[in-house]
């Protein structure tokens, strides 16, 4: 990635940003490219500074006492963690853990400027405001599928949301990912990927899940 490109990618994922705010990203943000699987904040650690998605796919997730994964939400282009910004703001230790989802291209805003760009510049503050209630929302969501859909129903909707926050219609990885990420066993994925299959709403092989025919994909 080239630095030159830096300045017309801020531009197309912030149209709503000032020239001005534009200008200060690029000047104090940190560019980095993070490869898939790779870790970008940890639960646990203190945050210095805070990622704006430019390309690709976050996801960000917590783990239980026994190591067990529990998807929260995708950042996608354009997006910001707004957990990461809480703990931030509240100099804590970080309560969730973000990971490339895809290859990807963010920019690190120093969590010292949080407050000041809120009060110079309204397109940054409606900005927050905006990326809180968006991730507020997917958490009520994510409470909800917990709470209210049955296993398979929670399965199509983590296909779903693979979807939309990267455009693939395949899953790379093992049975066993999914359950990681969905909180069970593999056993039970692997059960239900098989009904799934039967079905005609997906298509399995080896270390792969093609979802392509699922009906909330295409209706």
């Amino acid at each position: 990635m080239s630095m030159q490109e830096i300045p017309i990618i801020l531009n197309q994922r912030f149209p709503f940003f000032s020239k001005k705010l534009l200008g200060e990203i690029e000047q104090n943000g940190i560019v980095q490219e993070v490869k898939i699987g790779e870790q970008l904040i940890r639960e646990g650690q203190f945050i210095k500074s805070f990622p704006l998605v430019l390309e690709g796919s976050l996801r960000v997730i917590r783990h239980d006492d026994e190591a067990r994964e529990l998807l929260l939400y995708f950042l996608n282009p354009g997006d910001v963690c707004s957990m990461a910004l809480t703990c931030c703001m509240g100099q804590q230790q970080s309560n969730i853990s973000a990971l490339a989802e895809q290859d990807s291209l963010i920019i690190r805003i120093p969590v010292e400027l949080l407050d000041e760009w809120m009060i110079r510049y309204p397109e940054w503050k409606s900005y927050m405001m905006y990326a809180y209630r968006k991730r507020f929302d997917e958490l009520l969501d994510t409470i909800d599928a917990i709470a209210f859909m049955d296993l398979d129903q929670r399965l199509e909707r983590f296909f779903k949301a693979r979807f939309e926050a990267t455009g693939e219609k395949l899953f790379h990885g093992k049975h066993q990912d999914i359950a990681y990420q969905l909180n069970t066993s593999r056993e039970v994925i692997s059960r239900l990927l098989k009904k799934m299959e039967q079905n005609g709403m997906v298509k399995l092989s080896r270390n792969k899940v093609d979802f392509s025919n699922l009906r909330s994909l295409n209706s």
